[in-house]
Order: structure tokens, then sequence, then C-alpha cells
């Protein structure tokens, strides 16, 4: 097992200076001057050729990226053109708000979408099968953009005044507020990394208030947080529910089952303990590859909620010709990715038993 794990954190080396490589190459193509960009009317020869000697923009691009991949052999993440901070305080800001996101979405996502591929499978061509399959087409038609608007006006204008009604942006509503994790445990002179973790921790509002015991901004936060998380988790909810079906009604028809059955076990038992745990192995891969589409779709349901995540901050990094941000978030996101997709294949060898890796 350690043997494979390393194997695989070795290959993704390479994949992961291949995306750097691309992200930096992609950035430099964009149309535009940072200068510019940045200064707009103020942009004059003189204080754009200042501008791009103090940011190493003056540089051949080899010698760019040289220095950015040895910057990032240390640690160092670079300091954001746009708002002269240091991408890693700018990370611990933003990433939580959208990590937070994405792992209640995929919580929604596999929760609903196991449970209805699962009732579908085993229901085949009954009326709760047409009505799952139905849902589930609808789910993966409707772009992002399209059902969080129309959640936002139905729950937020339509409903609004009534028992139903939810928060159309926002992490809290106002008047609520949410204590930082150092402040509660009394550890505001704590430096360096711990002082990070709790920061990062505390900027994870659900998390944080649950760990904290703070009641008030837990509930408030889940209630501003159902909206974003069914616009998000729609799409690899439908994905993941015809998987789950189709994957069990290919296991439900191998001989085992039949023996199973003929020996005298209960249905229960047949379809919860010997054919859903193998039909498992292609839903988890399909919940791992989910992760990706959740990130990126984060770009445009954070706009739209208006949530300070890594989605809005990478769009106004885009449209203001910030490369560093951009290049450090696609890498922390590369990163997350790689480690959900090692996770999900030493799944395999406990879901499976014939699966040993060696």
């Amino acid at each position: 097992m350690l043997a494979f794990i390393g194997r695989r954190v070795l290959l993704a080396l390479p994949v992961l200076f291949g995306i750097v490589f691309l992200v930096f190459a992609l950035t430099r193509l964009l149309p535009g001057d940072p200068c510019v960009a940045s200064l707009q009317e103020r942009a004059t020869p003189q204080l754009c050729a200042d501008f791009n000697r103090r940011f190493g923009l003056d540089q051949p691009i080899p010698v760019q990226f040289g220095r950015y991949v040895a910057d990032l052999a240390t640690g160092n993440l670079g300091r954001s053109i746009q708002q002269g901070r240091d991408v890693s305080d700018i990370l611990v800001e933003r990433l939580p708000v959208t990590l937070e996101l994405t792992l209640i979405a995929l919580v929604f996502a596999s929760v609903v979408g196991i449970t209805l591929g699962r009732l579908s499978a085993q229901r085949r061509n009954s009326p709760a099968d047409v009505a799952t399959m139905i849902v589930a087409n609808l789910g993966v038609s409707i772009p992002v953009f399209v059902l969080g608007l129309l959640l936002a006006y139905f729950f937020a204008v339509t409903l609004r005044g009534t028992p139903f009604s939810l928060p159309p942006s926002g992490l809290l509503s106002a008047g609520v507020r949410h204590e930082d994790l150092a402040v509660i445990w009394g550890m505001e002179g704590v430096e360096g990394f711990p002082r990070t973790v709790l920061d990062f921790v505390s900027n994870m509002t659900i998390i944080s208030s649950l760990i904290s015991g703070q009641w008030e901004p837990l509930l408030d936060g889940m209630k501003h947080m159902i909206l974003p998380m069914v616009a998000l988790g729609t799409i690899p909810m439908a994905i993941i529910a015809r998987m789950t079906r189709s994957s069990m009604l290919d296991v439900l028809g191998l001989d085992y089952i039949r023996t199973a059955r003929a020996k005298g076990a209960s249905e229960r038992l047949v379809t919860g303990r010997h054919a859903f745990r193998n039909a498992l192995l292609p839903v988890v891969t399909v919940i791992g590859l989910s992760l990706g589409a959740l990130l990126s779709g984060a770009v445009l349901t954070e706009t739209i909620f208006l949530l300070p995540g890594v989605g809005s901050a990478l769009f106004d990094a885009i449209r203001s010709r910030d490369y560093v941000v951009v290049q450090a978030f696609t890498l922390v996101t590369a990163v997350v990715y790689v480690t959900v997709n090692l996770i999900v294949d030493i799944s395999y060898a406990y879901l499976d038993p014939r699966i040993r890796l060696r």
C-alpha cells in the first residue's frame, strides 16, 4: 500500500509541473497589460516601466518561469499584482469558503445521487424509476447559472415572507456575528503556522461554528448555504444517480446475485451487502471526478450568490491580469484534485477485496 501511494505521488509531480507550465503560459497569452489593468488611466509609460520592473515582468518569459518555479520550491506563492498582498494570505481568506461549499455540495450530490440511483435500480421500470431518471436528466441539463438564478428568484422573491424563504446571497445575515476560533480559544497571540491553520478553519463558517459551539451562526450559515449547495451539486447529483443505477443493474444481473437469492437470502441483504458494495467502484470514481466540476462550477455559483470564495477572486484576478493569483489558485486546485483522486484509488482496495494495491 505504501509503495502504491509513493508511486502515485511521484506520478503526480509531472502532472502538477505540467499544470504550472500551462497556466503560466496561458496567463501570459491573455490580451491586455497588467499595468494598464491595475493603474488604468494613470498608466503612463514611465509608471508601467517601474511597475513591470517591480514585479519582474520586464524579464524574459523563461527567466520569469524559472523564478516562479524556484519560489514554489520554497513554498512562496508570490504577491498579488493587484492587491499587493501575499497570495497565501488571500488563499487563507478565500479558499475556506470555496472548500466548505464544495464539500457540502459533494455530500449532497453523493447522498442524494446514490439514494436515487439505488432506488431506481431496485424498482426498475416502475414509476419511481421513471421519475428518478426524469429528475436526473433535468438536473444534468440545467446550467449552474440558470439553476442558481431560478432558485434565488423562487426562494428569495416568490416565497419571501413565508417559512420557506431562503437568503439569496452572503454567508451570514446582518447582525449575526461569527467569532474566530483564535478569539474564542484565547490564542490571539499565536503566530506562524498554527495561527494560519486557525484562521483557515475560522473562515469556514459552518465548520468553525460547529467546532466552537456557536449555534446562531451555524444555523444561519447553513440556511445561507442551501441554495448554493443545490445549485452547485445538482449536476453531479444527476450524474451520480445515473451511474449508480447503471452499475447496480449490471451487478444485479450477475450469477452470484442469482445464487444468493436461490439460497434464500433476503432481498435487502442481496442488494445491500452483495450488490451495492460491488456497484460502488464506478460510482466512487465519478464522485472523485465530480470534485473538479464542483471546484470549477464554484466560480459561477459564488458570483451568483455573492460568496467571497476562490471563484470570485479568480474571476477578478483574470479580469485584472493578476498572473500570480491565477497561477496560485489553479495550482492549489490541482493539488486538491490530485489528492482526491489518490484517495479514490486507495478506496478501491476497501470496496473490492479482489483489488490489491502493491
